[in-house]
């Protein structure tokens, strides 16, 4: 959990930089509207690095152990996150400060990519039986606890700098802070130890050779439905907390923080629904919750944007938690579990992360870029968003129904 917080926290930091303080700082001779599209463009190219990152771990992960990789990865995201902190700008060295920006952030989406299916994997094939959805909720607590770190980070560095000072120097601090929070991470991660599951496969020689290859071969079937198992649920949460602040700000004013503190309070609430909602599903199975998410998404979607119209801040507080934290955290917590027991023990980790990342890139990477897209394309309403939305959340529901229900399954049998 820690590790995998010290993960999202950097990659949420370029979230939150992206929808508040890079349009003018690194494109700066656009129009608005095509600056935000930009800055949402270099925050997508992160997620489409990060398929790439899961192949290369994938077949680390399940040849030389998840130990290994976690390390490697949490290494690679906290140098590229302390470069993002020292780049020169736009006004500095003009185009190379953009392409450096979006190189590091390319690094980070390999580093994202690598990072969840070992930890994921760490922790349930650790769980004992029948406790899997709540051992696996500890992986996805480093989302909301990344998140609110981020977010959180900014707020106070905001705060302290000024709009003036933040614009100046202070969006860097939360970047160069990673530093100290990857020395931390390394040091619990460097302990840790694979499972016996695992380590039983190595000692009689019985490791795949080539496990993408394998897994596409023997599971292809689970790697589509995992794939469609993410697209709602990554959507869902980057339009509610990454897309929400750029649009919140044309609605309450560029300086205002209501974006954030919403953010701040739903991450804060997911700590305790994230593994509610794991635990719940090592009791009733995976699918019951998740189907309630694909079809709820849509209307707590509708919901935030009713609430932004209103004008009333604690509306759009309500409204964001209860997309994240009532209906995103009914799929997000028992997904580390379900995923993981979709996939025989040689192949988990290559399967798992290719599932979970390019469900990740094709929803999730460009949620935000589609969102401000379509509601500029029908003058500010955000009715195409919607529909948009919609789609991935059919396509969500359509993986659950076709999934296997796997809380009761051995995941050790084929060790």
């Amino acid at each position: 959990m820690v590790g995998t917080t010290v993960e999202w926290y950097d990659f949420y930091l370029y979230a939150t930089a992206a929808a508040l303080v890079l349009k003018p700082l690194f494109f700066p001779n656009i129009s608005p509207t095509a600056g935000v599209l930009a800055a949402f463009a270099t925050y997508a190219a992160g997620f489409g690095a990060r398929p790439l990152g899961a192949v290369i771990a994938g077949h680390l992960g399940d040849r030389v152990g998840r130990k290994a990789v976690l390390v490697g990865a949490l290494l690679l995201m906290g140098v590229a996150t302390a470069a993002i902190g020292l780049l020169p700008t736009y006004a500095d060295v003009g185009v190379p400060a953009t392409a450096a920006l979006a190189a590091m952030r390319v690094l980070q989406g390999l580093a994202a990519g690598a990072e969840w299916g070992g930890a994921a994997l760490l922790a349930v094939e650790h769980a004992p039986p029948g406790r899997r959805g709540l051992f696996g909720s500890f992986t996805q607590l480093g989302s909301p606890a990344g998140m609110l770190l981020a977010s959180g980070v900014f707020a106070l560095v905001r705060v302290a700098t000024g709009p003036e000072g933040f614009l100046a120097y202070g969006w860097r601090i939360p970047f160069l802070s990673s530093v100290v929070l990857v020395a931390v991470g390394l040091a619990i991660r460097l302990r840790l130890a694979d499972a016996a599951v695992f380590g039983k496969l190595r000692e009689r020689g019985e490791l795949v050779r080539l496990p993408v290859v394998e897994v596409l071969r023997t599971q292809r079937r689970e790697v589509l439905l995992t794939t469609g198992l993410r697209l709602s649920q990554i959507a869902l949460f980057v339009l509610l907390t990454t897309y929400s602040l750029t649009y919140l700000q044309g609605r309450f004013g560029k300086d205002s923080q209501i974006g954030l503190v919403a953010v701040l309070v739903s991450s804060a609430v997911g700590l305790v629904s994230t593994p509610a909602w794991a635990a719940l599903s090592d009791r009733i199975g995976r699918r019951p919750p998740y189907l309630f998410g694909a079809v709820a998404g849509v209307l707590a979607l509708a919901l935030f944007f009713a609430a932004a119209e209103t004008g009333s801040k604690l509306a759009v507080v309500l409204a964001i938690v209860v997309g994240v934290n009532v209906v995103h955290d009914s799929m997000y917590g028992p997904q580390a579990a379900w995923f993981g027991e979709l996939f025989d023990t040689r192949v988990r980790y290559s399967g798992a992360s290719l599932g979970y990342q390019v469900g990740a890139v094709l929803s999730g990477g460009f949620a935000p870029l589609v969102a401000a897209a379509l509601v500029a394309a029908d003058h500010g309403r955000p009715r195409l968003v919607l529909g948009y939305f919609a789609v991935l959340a059919a396509l969500t529901f359509a993986a659950a129904l076709a999934a296997r229900e796997t809380h009761r399954d051995s995941i050790g049998e084929d060790a």
